[in-house]
């Protein structure tokens, strides 16, 4: 994989340079509220600039739906960068029409453009590699060299992500290249005691990645939605938490195959619990109960790990010396079911280990709760690319650099 040091000692003065960024940043009534996505890019698009190139930054923003959508524009994002930058940034309002054109050729060196999310054209994430390849090709137009640092977007088969790399000489980014990096400490160089965290609402999302952490990890630690389904399985009534049966049996085999093969899986000893899911808008306070994880009653849910869980699971990550976490462990956007997050956030801050947080909601959480982001090892940009690779997975951005 060419890194950007060895693209930019070939030159890139007077070149357009097509930078694939990661922009899902999330907004709230037009405004964003977390901008560490923009951020993690901004070394690679200030290195290139400086170097002369005439950058031209792309990425996507949600799920629209193959059309333009204002609710989904990326003119926030390209304003905070031109913040961040210092320095005014052009934006399109098309993806290859007239304003990507002409925004493009009014670039001068050293200048920046923004062009509109990328998702706002079918062939973006057409699943038809014909239909996908003609919109590269027209991508393509815009640039002389692309530059993939979106990790969020590499395990997409995506025109911009995998079919572009291909019609363009191509280099790996500083946040791909950091992010490839640190996977490799929790992969193929991995210091013990080697802990993960997982979190979030649904168990199906994490099987792939629980199992092949099962031959890995030294011990697994569950909370969030995706815990009461191996509490299910361990034979207690979870009330009206969140359950899928249809996992049941896999999670029941998952547990058999950690005790022959010797990884501590840690669950919750207890949860809180209430009858009504809280108000995330206004945040009033919550009417719950702490209860043992076994007697969650039935007309209840659990929504975020009790006392004992967070103390259980602090001593667990105390000693490691590589720590995963991937998906809170409680509804951490209202303050009552926060705690549980934080404890965990906090348990990272305090160990000496290597710290990995992976991306999307956790990394969201992390900020959100007020944490310094130096104090973790590596806060992920891509929650979803992370997983994958983990996985076993290969990823069609990486593929695509590596070719």
């Amino acid at each position: 994989m060419k890194t950007i040091d060895e693209l930019l000692a070939e030159g890139v003065t007077g070149k357009r340079v097509f930078v694939r960024a990661d922009l899902n940043v999330p907004l709230a009534n037009g405004e964003i509220t977390d901008d560490g996505r923009i951020r993690a890019v901004q070394p690679t698009i200030e290195k290139l600039a400086e170097a002369g190139a005439r950058v031209i930054v792309a990425s996507h923003l949600g799920r629209p739906k193959g059309a333009p959508d204002p609710a989904f524009s990326l003119a926030p994002a390209a304003k905070r960068l031109g913040e961040l930058l210092g320095a005014d940034v052009a934006f399109a309002t098309d993806t290859v029409g007239a304003s990507a054109k002409e925004t493009v050729a009014a670039l001068a060196d050293g200048k920046v453009a923004v062009i509109e999310n990328l998702r706002f054209n079918a062939g973006e994430t057409a699943k038809d590699d014909a239909e996908r390849g003609a919109f590269a090709d027209e991508l393509a137009e815009l640039a002389d060299v692309y530059v993939g640092d979106g990790f969020g977007a590499v395990h997409r088969k995506h025109a911009s992500v995998f079919d572009l790399p291909a019609r363009l000489p191509h280099a790996a980014g500083y946040l791909i290249a950091t992010e490839v990096g640190v996977l490799k400490k929790l992969t193929a160089e991995v210091k013990r005691p080697y802990v993960v965290v997982l979190g979030g609402a649904k168990v199906s999302d994490k099987l792939a990645v629980i199992d092949q952490l099962l031959g890995k990890a030294d011990r697994i630690l569950i909370g969030g939605g995706m815990a009461y389904t191996f509490l299910y399985a361990k034979g207690h009534e979870v009330g009206i938490s969140l359950l899928q049966k249809d996992q049941v049996d896999v999670v029941k085999e998952y547990m058999e195959r950690a005790a022959k093969s010797g990884v501590e899986l840690v669950l919750p000893v207890d949860v809180l619990v209430s009858a009504d899911f809280p108000d995330l808008k206004t945040k009033a306070p919550a009417d719950f109960e702490t209860v043992d994880a076994d007697r969650i009653p039935a007309d209840k849910e659990g929504l975020d790990i009790g006392p004992k869980t967070r103390e259980l699971y602090a001593s667990k990550i105390a000693d490691a010396e590589t720590v995963f976490w991937n998906g809170p462990v409680g509804v951490f956007e209202h303050p009552d079911y926060a705690n549980g997050t934080k404890a965990v956030a906090q348990a990272l801050v305090d160990s000496s280990a290597f710290t990995v947080v992976g991306g999307g909601d956790s990394a969201a959480a992390v900020r959100i709760l007020g944490f310094d982001e130096n104090a973790f090892g590596h806060i992920s940009t891509g929650g979803g690319a992370s997983l994958e690779y983990l996985e076993g997975k290969t990823l069609p951005g990486l593929a695509a650099l590596e070719g």
